[in-house]
């Protein structure tokens, strides 16, 4: 069975919308009116907000009688690896306000830190660490924008230990600072 992941309606359906490859296998996105699930990375035209049903466990989306997309096929599991793969996402996405080392990482899936940091870069192309800033990131961009909280309280809302870390990965990430984001994002609003 599937860990759940602690992300709401919208941060899911902004995941889908950007084809983000972060979150495939974590969760599948099932048309209601096409009975057709996928995952959040498929390049397949997006349907309307209305006719989405996100679930967890491919399982149970199957069992609710949607079929698998051709397109993006999240029946199949690309790499023998994938699953604990996804159990280090999954755990990554759930902890990310809390700070987290490589060993509790490695605790938590049942493996050596050296195996799982060579493993997840096999398969992710990233660490651990930087997989993890990006969650990080995501979920800062997205209270920046749908809250009216500080800086500051987002910054360590999202697990980030110091301000001036928050600010340097995310300038990183996004090529603009917090504020300019907000700021960027409110004005597209209007």
């Amino acid at each position: 069975m599937a860990v759940a992941i602690n992300l709401s309606f919208e941060e899911m359906w902004e995941k889908i919308i950007t084809c983000d490859p972060k979150y495939d296998g974590l969760f599948f996105t099932a048309v209601k009116t096409t009975k057709i699930y996928c995952r959040p990375s498929c390049r397949s035209r997006k349907p309307k907000k209305i006719n989405v049903k996100f679930y967890h466990d491919i399982d149970e989306v199957e069992k609710a009688g949607f079929r698998a997309c051709k397109r993006c096929q999240p029946e199949v599991e690309d790499s023998p690896q994938l699953g604990l793969v996804r159990d280090i996402i999954a755990f990554l996405v759930n902890q990310y306000n809390q700070k987290v080392e490589l060993k509790d990482i490695a605790n938590h899936v049942g493996v050596s830190s050296y195996y799982l940091e060579r493993l997840f870069k096999k398969e992710t192309l990233e660490t651990p660490r930087s997989y993890l800033e990006k969650i990080r990131v995501d979920k800062a961009s997205y209270l920046l924008t749908s809250t009216s909280r500080t800086n500051l309280e987002i910054c360590l809302e999202v697990g980030f230990q110091s301000p001036s870390n928050f600010y340097k990965v995310f300038r990183r990430l996004k090529n603009c600072t917090p504020s300019e984001y907000r700021n960027m994002n409110l004005k597209n609003r209007m």
